[in-house]
């Protein structure tokens, strides 16, 4: 059987948008009114995965080490509400510094590798970002995608309808 997934971008979604690379861990805020709205879809069964582009790596702004630390306190927030994300996957790269990939949204590739990864239905799925390239990259990899505004709470029957449609 195959798995169901919300996928999920980083910045604006999850974490409060900065408007900029967020380079320090002090400056990594966790939207923790998004917890509800995704522990139901947890509770129901879905994956969550996060799908967030890093160029800030290839920049030399922050390491990967400050994204792990960043990334342990987010997971951290949620355990303690009973969530466990499944993964996360970030493109460290920046098109000024080492040109084209697969994995920089809007292209898929994150969502591809997840996909196979996990063996996760795309048609049972979907993506919620801030920007239409989240957007994108979900309906590149045949995701369907929800757009929320930056630090917008996610709306569960939204999702649900979505998912529905």
């Amino acid at each position: 059987m195959k798995n169901k997934a919300v996928f999920l971008d980083r910045d604006g979604v999850l974490n409060h948008e900065l408007y900029d690379y967020i380079c320090r861990v002090e400056d990594f805020e966790v939207l923790e009114y998004q917890i509800p709205p995704l522990k139901k879809l947890y509770d129901e069964g879905y994956m969550l995965i996060v799908i967030t582009n890093q160029g800030g790596i290839a920049t030399n702004r922050y390491t990967e080490e400050t994204l792990a630390e960043m990334h342990k306190i987010l997971f951290a927030k949620y355990a303690e509400q009973g969530v466990i994300f499944t993964d996360a996957y970030h493109c460290p790269h920046h098109p000024t510094v080492s040109g084209e990939c697969d994995c920089r949204k809007p292209k898929s590739g994150m969502l591809l590798e997840a996909i196979a990864k996990y063996n996760i239905d795309p048609a049972l799925s979907v993506m919620i970002g801030d920007k239409p390239r989240d957007v994108e990259a979900a309906n590149g990899a045949g995701v369907k995608g929800i757009l929320i505004a930056p630090d917008e709470q996610i709306d569960y029957d939204k999702v649900k309808e979505v998912l529905a449609a």
